[in-house]
């Protein structure tokens, strides 16, 4: 296995910094480009490369905008990893990849002089059902179905298949790249059923499969 796929260690989720983001959902296996410019983010930034290289996404709570400048609320579960890649502009700015290893809970928000937040995390444990296998395999299938109903997305999904590691990070790969809005992928995120987060992605494609199929003019929509 890859080293940027190992969890992070325990200590650096005892004081995590936390990026709050609007209609961003983190998933275990996925990557996430940013491109930090606030302040406040800076500041997080040089935190993180000089501790863990680690830091969790998460989305932001409905209503974020009245405190978005204060600590507005955010979902309890969210994403986590490592900075795999970065580059520190000459005014402070970065940009950067981030490898998701960890699906998290928030239990608590740390008090800190610091102008970003921390929070302390634990892990939230996949729960695998014998017929996650089987499940898993019929969402391949279904995969290769819209590959073929949407040529432009064909080498992007076929890639995705090649990479995913187990039925687990087939079922967040794909929640992540192919489904919207912001608050179903939270909710595939806040499942600890492997079983049932594979079933919700296989609806949500079988609906989008015949959706593909009666409108042809729009053969590359997943939604």
């Amino acid at each position: 296995m890859h080293p940027t796929y190992d969890p992070l260690p325990d200590a650096a989720l005892r004081d995590l910094p936390v990026f709050p983001l609007p209609g961003v959902v983190l998933f275990p296996g996925t990557a996430l480009p940013l491109h930090v410019f606030e302040p406040r983010y800076k500041a997080m930034m040089d935190a993180c490369m000089a501790e863990h290289r680690a830091m969790a996404v998460a989305l932001l709570q409905p209503g974020y905008e009245a405190d978005y400048e204060g600590r507005p609320a955010v979902h309890s579960v969210c994403g986590a990893g490592r900075i795999v890649s970065s580059e520190r502009m000459p005014d402070g700015r970065w940009n950067l990849v981030l490898h998701a290893t960890d699906r998290l809970r928030i239990e608590r928000e740390l008090s800190t002089d610091e102008p970003f937040r921390r929070m302390q995390c634990v892990r939230v444990p996949d729960d695998v059902s014998p017929d996650a296998d089987a499940l898993a395999e019929r969402l391949r299938a279904l995969v290769a179905r819209v590959a073929d109903a949407a040529p432009r997305a064909r080498d992007a999904l076929t890639l995705l298949l090649a990479n995913a590691r187990g039925p687990a990070h087939l079922a967040d790969a794909l929640a992540s790249c192919t489904l919207a809005p912001a608050p179903l992928r939270q909710a595939l995120l806040e499942e600890r059923r492997v079983a049932r987060r594979l079933q919700r992605v296989t609806d949500a494609l079988a609906s989008a499969l015949l959706h593909m199929s009666e409108t042809p003019r729009d053969p590359e929509s997943l939604n």
